[in-house]
């Protein structure tokens, strides 16, 4: 194999497969007359991205990712060019050259199972962003740690929670098609980062996976039942608040710094406003107070900053409406004006004491 490649788009590349491989995961380079592709794979992940090279010679090899990766990053170079040079394959520059051994195995990586619908890319990586980073990062649950991806008609909508919150999300479907699974969230939304213009979603059994022009993931499903918003009780609604959701998040972080151990903040609710208010013995206090449109009662929940936060910032440049429920049922926000995401984000309440 011989090929030479832009640094920046390789490394790139290398780098996106390698976040998403095993640790000590092998990396596959196939060069061909359509330039160079990058991946891996194994019995429930398989990732694929391509890279535009010239190729001098085709081929493939398999290396070590992580020592790829980081050579890759430290490069001061527009081009790099891979040799294969006995059992080592070269990255050569004008006045330096690295060396990495190769690794057996330089079989084909395993293409995705069939595609069944599409969404547009920039709408899906901005509708994981949000709704993946509210599943638990570690749960011994699987349930937990994964985002549920159902169709329903033209729609996909897409839920996550980790027990003390759940976001749901719902876009258009460029192409109608059946599904309804449970995958990795942390893998999901890295693949999503990596994707743009249409994204294709691929269905088979036991397996789930996404592609776009120069990439694709597919991985094994998780089978731990289902998340679903329907759980959350949400008719009780008596107060609702609207206003600037960055504006209320400054002053969180502006009130929390005086909050107490837990940071739990009361949102107290008024007439025509809302206001927060923390105190704590070594720090002093502070309180501050926002113009809202108030409407119903005047219940005031207390949320963990860090939770209502995380929500406001899906929100962000945004007029927020809280829908606030009694007792220690859900909060709903949602979007004052609707978008092509259609956001929707249930934030558990916490005792105040």
């Amino acid at each position: 194999m011989d090929v030479t490649a832009p640094a920046h788009r390789l490394s790139a590349a290398v780098s996106a497969a390698s976040r998403l491989l095993p640790a000590r995961s092998g990396l596959r380079l196939l060069a061909d007359a359509g330039g160079l592709s990058v991946g891996g794979s194994d019995p429930d992940l398989v990732v694929r991205f391509d890279c535009p090279a010239t190729t001098h010679t085709g081929g493939s090899v398999v290396v070590p990712a992580a020592p790829l990766a980081e050579t890759l990053k430290v490069l001061d170079a527009d081009r790099v060019r891979l040799v294969v040079e006995g059992s080592r394959l070269a990255l050569r520059l004008d006045n330096a050259r690295f060396a990495l051994p190769l690794l057996p195995g330089a079989g084909g990586v395993a293409e995705p199972p069939v595609r069944v619908s599409e969404v547009d890319g920039t709408a899906f990586a901005s509708a994981l962003r949000i709704v993946a980073g509210t599943a638990a990062k570690d749960d011994p649950l699987p349930l937990f740690t994964g985002v549920r991806l159902q169709t329903d008609g033209e729609r996909l909508t897409l839920t996550a929670s980790d027990r003390y919150r759940m976001a749901v999300a719902r876009l258009p479907l460029r192409a109608p098609g059946a599904l309804d699974v449970l995958v990795p969230a942390a893998l999901l939304a890295e693949a999503a980062r990596q994707a743009s213009g249409v994204v294709g979603l691929h269905l088979g059994p036991g397996r789930f996976g996404v592609s776009w022009p120069g990439g694709l993931v597919g991985t094994a499903v998780l089978d731990a039942g289902f998340l679903s918003e329907d759980s959350i009780p949400s008719g009780s609604v008596d107060t609702t608040v609207t206003l600037d959701a960055d504006a209320l998040a400054a002053a969180v972080r502006r009130v929390g710094v005086y909050a107490e151990d837990r940071r739990v903040l009361t949102l107290e609710v008024g007439d025509a406003h809302v206001r927060l208010a923390s105190a704590r013995q070594d720090t002093g206090e502070a309180e501050e107070t926002l113009k809202a449109e108030v409407g119903g009662g005047r219940t005031s929940p207390s949320f963990q900053a860090r939770y209502l936060l995380d929500a406001l910032g899906a929100f962000a440049g945004e007029r927020v409406v809280l829908s606030i429920q009694p007792g220690m049922r859900a909060c709903v926000l949602r979007a004052a004006e609707a978008g092509e995401v259609e956001l929707t984000y249930y934030l558990m309440p916490m005792l105040s004491r």
